[in-house]
C-alpha cells in the first residue's frame, strides 16, 4: 500500500519538477493545460520544470479559457486539439460547467450545447480585431435573447453569465492575449478545431498521468463535469493501487514510474501551479488547518516543494523595488533545505525582473 509521499513523488516526476533544463515540447503538463492566474502563473510554473521562457517566441504559446473557464497556456501549434479535448462530454456535462446558466436556459428549452454555439457564433462575428472584453460582453447583451442574460449585482448591469461567456470563445476560435487586464480577445489565425483529440491531450488520461493515482470523482471535480460522465469514459489501461486505504487508478503504462516514484528537489510553486490542482487536497497536505492555509478562499499562497512533498506556504513581499519572499515552513527546515529556497527566491526574482532583498524564514 502507498502512501501520500509515494503520491507526491510520482506526480512531481511526472511533472518534471525536478528537470533543470528542458525544451517547451518535452513539458508535459502543456497537455493537460498551464494554468495563467496571477504574477507567477503559467511562464512561472514552466520556468520551474526547466523552459527558458525568456526565450519562447510570441507564436510558441497560446493563452485560452478552457478548463473550468480558467486561462491556460497550450502549445500554439496544439489548439485544435486541445479546443477538441476540452469540449463537454455531452449536453448535461455542458449543462454542469455553466453552472446557473443552465436553469435559465431549460426553461426556455434550449440545449446548453446549442446554446454555447449560439453565443460561439455571435463572439466570432464581434470579434474580428482584437476587442477587449468588457466591449465583447455589451454587444453580446444586445444581440442575445433574456434566457442568456442575468443582472450581475457587483457589476450593477445585465450581461451575458460568465461561464457560457468564456467556455465559448475557444469554440469562436478567439484566443486572450497575454498580459492584457481587462482580458482582450483576438480571432486565433488559421484556427481549425480537430475532428477528435489525440489520446496525449485526453483530459482523463492527462489527469491520471500528470495527478494520479486518481478517482473518477476526483478527475470529475478538477474539469466541472459530472463524475457519471468521466465513469462512462474511465480508460480500459488502467490499473488499481491503493493509497492510505483507498482504491485508485493509474494508467498502466504508467506503473513502473509509480512503483519506484523518485523525486528530488525544491521548488517554489505558484498559487496556481497544477501541482496544487490535484483534487485530493488531503493527500497531498494532510493536516485540516495547513489545507486551509494553503486553499483559502481569497489570496492563496505558494508552495514549498521539497523532494515532492510539500513543507510550507511562501509570499512576495514587494515594496518600491525591494523584494523578499516569506516561507512559513511546516516543519524545522535543515539549512540545506533553507538555501535551496534560497536559490529558487532568487530564481523567483530573476523571473520578475526585480532583486531579491532576503528570504525571511518562519516555521
Amino acid at each position: 500500500m502507498a502512501d501520500r509521499q509515494q503520491v507526491g513523488r510520482f506526480r512531481a516526476r511526472a511533472q518534471q519538477l525536478d528537470r533543470e533544463q528542458a525544451t517547451l515540447d518535452e513539458t508535459a503538463i502543456c497537455d493537460i493545460g498551464v494554468q495563467d492566474t496571477g504574477p507567477d502563473g503559467a511562464r512561472w510554473a514552466l520556468a520551474v520544470r526547466g523552459v527558458d521562457v525568456q526565450a519562447l517566441a510570441d507564436d510558441d504559446l497560446i493563452l485560452a479559457w478552457t478548463v473550468r473557464g480558467a486561462p491556460h497556456l497550450y502549445r500554439r501549434a496544439e489548439i485544435g486539439q486541445v479546443a477538441a479535448a476540452v469540449e463537454p462530454y455531452s449536453d448535461a456535462d455542458a449543462g454542469k460547467r455553466i453552472f446557473d446558466a443552465a436553469k435559465p436556459l431549460k426553461a426556455a428549452g434550449i440545449a446548453n450545447l446549442d446554446a454555447l454555439d449560439e453565443i460561439a457564433a455571435r463572439m466570432r462575428a464581434i470579434v474580428t480585431t482584437p476587442t477587449v472584453k468588457g466591449e465583447v460582453s455589451a454587444r453580446l447583451t444586445e444581440a442575445m435573447p433574456e434566457p442568456y442574460l442575468r443582472f450581475c449585482r457587483p457589476c450593477n448591469a445585465t450581461h451575458l453569465y460568465e461561464q457560457p461567456f468564456r467556455l465559448a470563445a475557444l469554440r469562436a476560435g478567439l484566443e486572450l492575449r497575454p498580459g492584457t487586464s481587462p482580458p482582450v480577445l483576438q480571432r486565433i489565425r488559421g484556427f481549425r478545431k480537430a475532428a477528435g483529440a489525440d489520446s496525449r491531450f485526453d483530459l482523463i488520461r492527462a489527469y491520471l498521468r500528470l495527478l494520479g493515482p486518481a478517482t473518477p470523482k476526483h478527475v470529475a471535480e478538477y474539469l466541472d463535469a459530472p463524475a457519471r460522465e468521466v465513469k462512462a469514459r474511465w480508460p480500459a489501461d488502467t490499473v488499481e493501487v491503493r493509497v492510505d486505504g483507498e482504491t485508485r487508478w493509474l494508467l498502466d503504462a504508467d506503473r513502473p514510474a509509480w512503483e519506484r516514484a523518485e523525486a528530488r528537489g525544491t521548488r517554489l510553486l505558484g498559487p496556481f501551479d497544477l501541482f496544487l490542482q490535484a483534487r485530493d487536497r488531503a493527500t497531498l497536505v494532510p493536516e485540516a488547518a495547513r489545507i486551509k492555509e494553503m486553499w483559502p478562499v481569497l489570496g492563496r499562497p505558494g508552495a514549498v516543494l521539497v523532494d515532492g512533498e510539500i513543507v510550507g506556504a511562501w509570499r512576495p513581499r514587494k515594496s518600491g523595488r525591494s523584494f523578499r519572499i516569506a516561507v512559513t515552513g511546516w516543519r524545522k527546515l535543515p539549512a540545506t533545505t533553507r538555501e535551496a529556497i534560497a536559490e529558487q527566491a532568487e530564481r523567483l526574482a530573476a523571473y520578475r525582473g526585480v532583486p531579491l532583498s532576503g528570504v525571511d524564514f518562519t516555521v
